[in-house]
């Protein structure tokens, strides 16, 4: 994982621990799960909004180009 060991993220750990403290842990770990799961959400929607090509549009740009 991006090359990091244990003992790196244990660091990381312990530094986020001392700056945000451990009351707010949970609210930042669940602000942080809202976020990804609306970043999921948003994606799927969108792949799901753009209509499959059929070949139309190449029809047209060919018509444009002449």
């Amino acid at each position: 994982m991006f090359g990091l060991g244990m003992p790196e993220l244990l660091i990381i750990l312990v530094i986020i621990l001392i700056i945000f403290g451990a009351g707010k842990l949970p609210q930042i770990g669940r602000g942080l799960g809202q976020g990804i799961k609306n970043f999921r959400e948003a994606t799927t929607k969108k792949t799901e909004e753009i209509p499959p090509d059929t070949g139309d549009n190449k029809k047209e740009t060919e018509k444009l180009d002449d």
